[in-house]
């Protein structure tokens, strides 16, 4: 397992329509590192934005694509998402905000 620090866990978050929209039932989709367990995901969101209270993490892992340039054939580098559901009493993610 990763040794990884609660800033190290997500990576960017993921801003397309349908994420957009689970966001009026309080779920933000993150792009996060593939060793990042479910625990260390929960831990680094409420360490990240204050006043954040998270119920519950989905995770996807998201295998590489093979490409080919030629005769050479590889693979894209392999992915992984979380779907983090806040509390009800939680506050939102600014970040979301003007969006």
């Amino acid at each position: 397992m990763a040794d990884l620090k609660y800033y190290d866990v997500i990576l960017k978050p993921i801003v397309t329509e349908k994420s957009m929209n689970s966001m009026s039932e309080k779920k933000y989709t993150f792009s996060v590192h593939p060793a990042a367990t479910k625990n260390q995901i929960k831990e680094a969101v409420e360490k990240m934005f204050a006043g954040t209270k998270v119920a519950s993490v989905n995770t996807m892992n998201m295998d590489g694509k093979s490409r080919r340039r030629g005769a050479t054939v590889g693979q894209t580098a392999k992915k992984k998402k979380a779907i983090v559901q806040l509390t009800a009493d939680s506050a939102d993610i600014e970040i979301f905000s003007g969006l």
